[in-house]
């Protein structure tokens, strides 16, 4: 087959882990000389209108019979079994992890959804996974043979080292990831109110647009813990801005519930920043002892001690920094990910199918 189209829901520019994965997988493509190119999909999906998927099946149509039909998870494990089966010889799955798993979900919406995800992923000749929670996950619980799965970790880009902030300032904590229930902001906001009597201050990078009535309540809670002059919701960054972020940061924290794997810790650790965080995911799995400290999700009790620990002790936390850095140098690289991306897609040279 002689091309990927990469079919994606929704706003590419979107500022999410997953959408920044996507962008940059065709990017790398492009530089590397991989034929692909983006299909874009309508933007209700998990939950499409039939009107919209009728549009779906319309464009998915329109690509060439050799171009393989590389399918984003949050519309591709919606597709109805009619659906995912007209293009089965040509489908390739992307997951960055299962629907059903998202934070909040009406229980009869994560049936749903479990149900149009494993019918779909049976009809995909290849999935690609972001790391290898959700591999197991899809064995397990989704019936998906292991032979046919990929794992393709996000890449991470070589960054300055962080500075943090000046000498005798306030800590400064970083939390990276969009205001919905999985990120576990309120457990934070929690945590940090029973620190009230340290010295720290905290910056929320993420967009609140994806779920409106959470963020609404964060900033509610900031509220009633009288924390609006130290808890500061950044909302949707730049580029520029983030790294700024990372670089004058002191101590990175991600308090999810869970996650497919978790750009952000990873990103955290190339600036060379000490973390704390939750056993939620690939990314949490992947970090060193010696770098983080991991905390049960959900644990609002933990999460406060694992801070503490930190806020109090500059020597730790320098040496959780220094070891942050040296781990930084082993991290995978995106056009590493890239190259297994496209060689589920298109076999093993990443451009044919063998």
């Amino acid at each position: 087959m002689s091309g990927i189209v990469f079919a994606i829901p929704g706003d590419l520019g979107a500022p999410t882990g997953g959408y920044g994965y996507d962008r940059r997988l065709l990017r790398e493509w492009r530089e590397a000389g991989i034929p692909a190119r983006h299909l874009a999909l309508p933007g209700g999906f998990p939950f499409p209108t039939q009107a919209e998927l009728e549009a779906t099946e319309a464009l998915l149509a329109q690509a060439a019979p050799e171009e393989v039909l590389l399918v984003d998870g949050l519309a591709g494990g919606a597709f109805p079994q009619a659906l995912a089966a007209r293009f089965s010889g040509r489908l390739v799955a992307l997951v960055h992890h299962p629907l059903a798993r998202e934070t909040g979900l009406p229980a009869a919406a994560a049936e749903t959804l479990h149900r149009s995800e494993r019918l779909a992923l049976g009809h995909a000749r290849a999935v690609v996974v972001t790391g290898p929670a959700t591999r197991d996950a899809l064995i397990c619980d989704y019936g998906v043979p292991p032979e046919r799965i990929a794992v393709a970790v996000p890449g991470t880009d070589p960054a300055p080292r962080a500075a943090g902030g000046p000498d005798g300032a306030a800590l400064r904590l970083l939390a990276v990831g969009s205001l919905i229930p999985r990120k576990g902001y309120d457990l934070l906001i929690e945590a940090l109110a029973t620190l009230a009597g340290r010295s720290w201050t905290l910056t929320i990078a993420g967009s609140p647009e994806p779920a409106p009535a959470t963020a609404a309540a964060l900033r509610a809670r900031i509220a009633r813990c009288g924390l609006e002059q130290r808890i500061r919701l950044a909302g949707a960054v730049s580029a520029g801005r983030l790294a700024a972020l990372y670089a004058g940061a002191d101590l990175f924290v991600m308090p999810s519930l869970y996650e497919g794997y978790g750009m952000a810790l990873t990103e955290a650790l190339a600036h060379g920043l000490p973390i704390v965080c939750t056993h939620s995911g690939a990314g949490a799995d992947a970090l060193p002892d010696a770098a983080a400290l991991k905390v049960p999700p959900g644990d609002a009790a933990a999460l406060a001690k694992a801070l503490a620990s930190l806020i109090d002790a500059p020597a730790e936390r320098r040496r959780r920094a220094d070891a942050a850095w040296s781990a930084a140098a082993m991290l995978p690289r995106w056009r590493d990910t890239a190259r297994i991306v496209a060689a589920a897609c298109l076999g093993r040279d990443g451009r044919k199918v063998g």
